[in-house]
């Protein structure tokens, strides 16, 4: 039994700007949060490590998350940025792949000004690139994009995709359609995976409960299999509606019942395999 958090991040804002980062300096988010940050948090709830996500779209960033990986053992993956859209992006995933610990690229598709910028040729030619070498992709989507994947993955046959955050309901407002309806047409994607992630940010940051994310997690449950589910954190980022463990237990409560193989394979080992993580 190994249990791992498909998604965190680490940041340094002495070290690199991210532009998506609130400009208020009284933010939750706006300090630096690095392994030893989180590594309480884990033990502390019997996790074995974690899978670091990018954070921002700088090379720079990947060379950094790499090195923290290496020198820290319970990092166990990292999900970096590359530039997909540079005709030499294959040089640098051969770069990436240099490092055991590198698991997987994302880019932050859903600020692109572009909707359709994942159909773009420039695109489509780096996440070719990709699926040449196995490397995974996370999709950082909201509720419009969802419509784009069935044709992203014809276009690039044999990538692994793993929906994040399970493409950002609008659990504040109550909204189930047409994001409900368009996951499951993606859920049918062979070897699509999805994370139980980022829900309560996604809430009202003051006002939420378990409750509120019950049916996006059960419709979430109804479509995936169990090991092509994962279950992340989405820290520090959660912090804006709740710590590290209240997250946990807002999964847990919102999963209801669940066999111990099953809770298993999502708290961990889905990750593992996915991202072919050394445990």
């Amino acid at each position: 039994m190994v249990r791992i958090d498909s998604h965190q991040h680490f940041w340094d804002i002495s070290r690199f700007r991210y532009p998506w980062m609130p400009d208020d300096e009284t933010s939750v988010l706006r300090r630096n949060y690095l392994p030893a940050d989180l590594w309480p948090h884990l033990q502390a709830a019997n996790f074995d490590g974690c899978v670091v996500v990018q954070a921002n779209s700088l090379i720079e960033e990947t060379w950094w998350l790499l090195e923290l990986a290496r020198d820290n053992d319970f990092v166990k993956g990292v999900v970096a940025w590359v530039d997909l859209t540079d005709p030499d992006v294959g040089r640098t995933l051969d770069q990436c792949l240099q490092y055991p610990r590198f698991s997987g690229v994302r880019h932050i598709v859903h600020d692109e000004p572009d909707l359709h910028w994942l159909l773009r040729d420039d695109v489509i030619r780096g996440l070719r690139e990709l699926a040449s070498r196995d490397i995974p992709y996370d999709l950082l989507l909201r509720p419009p994009h969802l419509p784009l994947i069935p044709e992203l993955a014809d276009k690039v046959p044999g990538l692994r995709f793993v929906i994040d955050h399970i493409a950002k309901p609008l659990i504040k407002d109550g909204t189930l359609e047409p994001w409900a309806r368009d996951l499951e047409t993606v859920a049918k994607i062979p070897g699509m995976h999805c994370k139980l992630s980022g829900m309560i940010t996604e809430a009202d940051h003051t006002n939420w409960n378990s409750a509120q994310l019950m049916p996006y997690v059960q419709h979430v449950l109804s479509l995936f299999p169990p090991d092509r589910l994962m279950f992340g954190s989405d820290w520090p980022v959660c912090l804006l509606a709740g710590s590290w463990k209240a997250v946990l237990a807002a999964f847990t409560q919102a999963c209801g019942p669940l066999p111990q193989a099953i809770r298993e394979q999502i708290l961990g080992e889905t990750a593992v395999k996915f991202y072919g993580l050394k445990t």
